[in-house]
């Protein structure tokens, strides 16, 4: 996986956890099963945030897409 990749899994997460939020509350928010959540937040599955849903997530918490990625390259 890329450290890229990673960082936007992880903000997800924290995000998540920060609101006190369940993995099917992230999938409800993005029209997913709530197992590909898991396999997002899983190290050993390949699942992966694409754009649209850092778009709607971004969307959905009043944040901006930029939000999600780091602030220099990885």
């Amino acid at each position: 996986m890329e450290a890229i990749e990673q960082y936007v899994i992880d903000f997800v997460r924290e995000l998540r956890t920060e609101r006190n939020l369940r993995q099917e509350d992230i999938a409800y928010i993005l029209d997913v099963k709530p197992s590909f959540i898991g396999n997002v937040e899983s190290t050993s599955n390949i699942a992966k945030y694409n754009l649209k849903h850092i778009n709607k997530l971004a969307d959905h918490f009043g944040l901006s897409p930029q939000d999600f990625l780091p602030k220099k390259p990885l």
